[in-house]
């Protein structure tokens, strides 16, 4: 957690009801492009046997990215032919030193799901950032990634948004 909270005052939404699912995520390598709600699904609280249902929280705030509607079921786009996924998100406020962090939970996430050969771009929304240009660079960029998740704090802060009992 930050020492300062970047957005003291966050906009909350209502949670949506989830179905679980019970498959295995790695059965089948295509994703169904018709189905673009459940990456948002999995992203949000995907289940299965061996694991409870798992919310993305916020690096800051003890709400999940869907409820500060950080990500919604429109920001994400899947073509199944090129094996392509593209995820833009909106940080709550333009100067969100948070961007990365979230994007890199998004990439994580993504990676545990969804077979290797999928191209994955995280971005953030057009014009919700002060440092767009900077932030997209930093969040696909192979070699940033994996150097950032060396990073045993910044790998915590990951960990703590992808596996917290908090929401």
């Amino acid at each position: 957690m930050t020492l300062g909270l970047i957005n003291a005052n966050p906009v909350v939404h209502a949670k949506k009801e989830r179905v679980a699912r019970s498959e295995d995520p790695h059965a089948d390598d295509a994703v169904d492009p018709l189905d673009i709600y459940d990456i948002l699904f999995l992203l949000a609280s995907f289940s299965l046997p061996t694991l409870f249902a798992v919310d993305i929280r916020d690096p800051e705030h003890p709400y999940s990215l869907e409820q500060l509607s950080v990500l919604s079921k429109e920001s994400i786009t899947v073509d199944d032919k090129l094996g392509r996924i593209l995820i833009t998100f909106t940080p709550t406020v333009q100067h969100c030193s948070m961007a990365t962090v979230i994007g890199l939970c998004l990439r994580v996430k993504l990676k545990h799901y969804f077979p290797p050969h999928y191209k994955v771009d995280i971005k953030v929304s057009p014009g919700s950032h002060a440092d767009e240009e900077s932030v997209n660079k930093q969040l696909n960029d192979k070699e940033r990634v994996a150097a950032a998740l060396e990073n045993p704090n910044l790998r915590q802060l990951v960990d703590e948004c992808l596996y917290s009992n908090e929401l």
